[in-house]
């Protein structure tokens, strides 16, 4: 990406101020073998830049007086409760030294896993990031992390990931750390759980039915001595 910068003769919080009431965001550029630059950029092309993931994790292209100077993003810090700008700092890369950064990772297949398709489940995604270090010129501009044969109990780790050439993960602590996993809702487990019981007592009320109707069968033979009594009574009614 490229973008354009000035030279910033004015520094100081009360300068700083003035510059953003006109529209501009200041900022340093440092690194390399030369001095650092106070430099300024319009503000809401920067604003608009920054919502870019590409802004944030590729090399940048910076103009400054016609001049062209390859950087990467270091820092922005904004108002705490209004979207302004209030510093942002920048690296100078040099081509033939290797850096350290954070590369997104985009996830997916989610949808297609047998965690999602078969269990119901949720793939969590338990980081969103990844610490690289390599060349300028090796420096992607995300990681992509497949999940399409992720399932339930099952997780996915860095040493899974198809690194491009050139790029070694950075890992804190653990050696192979976990990338996403499979997680099933507690209440469909509390669901799956129940089902068999419920089916049971269903089992069991119909069971309790069967007997019930033997009597209504056996009533029959009621009704029988009904009748013998009806017919009893017209061969009184005769004599």
């Amino acid at each position: 990406m490229e973008f354009i910068a000035f030279p910033r003769k004015a520094e100081g919080r009360g300068a700083n101020r003035r510059m953003r009431r006109a529209g501009k965001a200041p900022g340093v550029v440092y690194g390399g073998t030369q001095e650092p630059e106070a430099i300024e950029l319009d503000h809401n092309a920067l604003f608009h830049a920054l919502r870019n993931e590409k802004f944030h994790a590729s090399i940048l292209s910076m103009t400054v007086d016609g001049k062209l100077t390859k950087v990467l993003l270091r820092d922005v810090q904004m108002h705490p409760f209004k979207n302004e700008i209030l510093h942002v700092d920048f690296q100078r890369v040099d081509e033939n030294r290797k850096i350290h950064m954070k590369v997104p990772l985009h996830f997916e297949n989610g949808d297609k896993s047998p965690a999602v398709k078969v269990s119901g489940a949720i793939v969590s995604h338990v980081i969103t990031d990844l610490d690289v270090t390599c060349l300028p010129k090796d420096l992607p501009e995300f990681i992509r992390v497949d999940l399409s044969e992720l399932d339930v109990g099952h997780s996915v780790h860095v040493s899974a990931l198809g690194l491009p050439p050139g790029v070694t993960v950075v890992t804190k602590g653990k050696l192979d750390p976990v990338v996403a996993a499979a997680v099933v809702p507690k209440a469909h487990v509390e669901e799956t759980a129940q089902a068999t019981p419920e089916a049971e007592a269903g089992a069991a009320v119909a069971g309790a039915a069967a007997p019930g109707a033997a009597p209504a069968a056996e009533a029959k033979p009621a009704d029988a001595k009904g009748g013998d009594k009806k017919e009893a009574g017209k061969d009184d009614k005769k004599k």
